[in-house]
């Protein structure tokens, strides 16, 4: 059952809502990633957008679902006719959130998360200012260095980079609408289901179409 879709009369009543975009982000490690797959798996109503990207499929990978494995030519062309919501160059490979699908289900009634590191946060903000921006924070710095160093993936001198930038990144959560702290995995499922919750609940959104309803049916 969708976590916002309340068996209300007012709210059954009220549908063709469109969908809003949620932009999941936070320093490497903190745990955005598996907070936006939880809330994906009680969440009808909610996608996780599916990101561009010229590198080579990995085995197992496929297209549309993983990823859109584009070109480096098919991806320059859609640069140029302004198709990415943002996009970057990591390790000579392009990668990117394409707005057309996005579009597409926003405009269906599906709610986006889209899960991203900071600096493309920021992007997607400039191109797209109305889409509501969640910072996920570790409980402490202590904590965040523990789970970058159980991941076994980095060594100690990326470890450090990285929580170096985490500090930088930690700094700009002021262009963000909502703070979820990943200390209680659980906990900060609920808190972002709660915020998506309390969006789809703005007068300033919904009100005049709500009022329409009720007026109908007097």
């Amino acid at each position: 059952m969708c976590y916002f879709r309340k068996e209300q009369p007012l709210l059954k009543n009220y549908g063709n809502r469109p969908g809003e975009l949620f932009i999941v982000s936070g320093p490497s490690g903190v745990g955005k990633g598996t907070i936006c797959k939880e809330v994906l798996k009680t969440e009808s109503t909610v996608q996780l957008s599916v990101s561009a990207t010229t590198r080579e499929p990995r085995e197992g990978e496929v297209h549309g679902v993983n990823y859109f494995f584009l070109s480096k030519e098919e991806f320059t062309e859609r640069i140029e006719n302004n198709e990415f919501l943002e996009y970057a160059e990591v390790f000579g490979n392009f990668y990117g959130t394409p707005i057309k699908p996005v579009e597409e289900k926003l405009n269906s009634g599906i709610d986006v998360l889209l899960e991203i590191d900071v600096q493309g946060a920021i992007r997607v903000k400039k191109n797209y200012p109305e889409g509501i921006f969640i910072f996920v924070l570790p409980p402490t710095l202590a904590e965040l260095r523990r789970r970058l160093t159980n991941r076994g993936t980095d060594s100690p001198e990326v470890i450090e980079e990285r929580l170096s930038k985490a500090m930088g990144e930690i700094k700009q959560m002021f262009e963000y609408d909502y703070f979820v702290v990943n200390d209680d995995l659980e906990e900060a499922v609920a808190t972002t289901k709660a915020i998506i919750l309390a969006e789809h609940h703005r007068v300033k959104d919904h009100g005049l179409e709500l009022l329409r309803i009720l007026e109908e049916e007097e």
